[in-house]
């Protein structure tokens, strides 16, 4: 840990110790992990922002032709609509109105007397 042995890291904790106090020292020690604990922090996402920044990013693979006519597997196991699933149909009438479905009354029609 930056070269110091345990001999110097005894004689500054003596140090701080004399300077600061015996009240004031445990304060200053955590204050000191704190922002020992922040800068590391700090210093992890600046290298995770560095690495997310040089590594290149999967680019979509090109498109080839006949390649859309392959279905992907979810989309081939999907069972098809079947006419039962559907509703019945009434054929259209000749007046271009939209079909109805299959027992639905048909609207009366406006009558011609006077």
């Amino acid at each position: 840990m930056f070269g110091i042995g345990m001999t110097e890291l005894l004689v500054i904790l003596v140090v701080a110790l004399l300077v600061f106090g015996p009240n004031k020292l445990p304060e200053l020690a955590r204050s000191l992990g704190r922002a020992m604990h922040e800068f590391r922090r700090a210093s992890n996402d600046l290298r995770a922002s560095f690495h997310e920044a040089i590594e290149p990013t999967p680019q979509p693979e090109p498109r080839r032709p006949g390649a859309a006519a392959q279905l992907p597997p979810a989309a081939a196991q999907a069972p098809a609509p079947t006419p039962k699933d559907q509703p019945p149909v009434a054929a259209a009438p000749p007046s271009g109105e939209a079909p109805r479905p299959a027992g639905e009354a048909a609207p009366p029609a406006p009558s011609t007397n006077g």
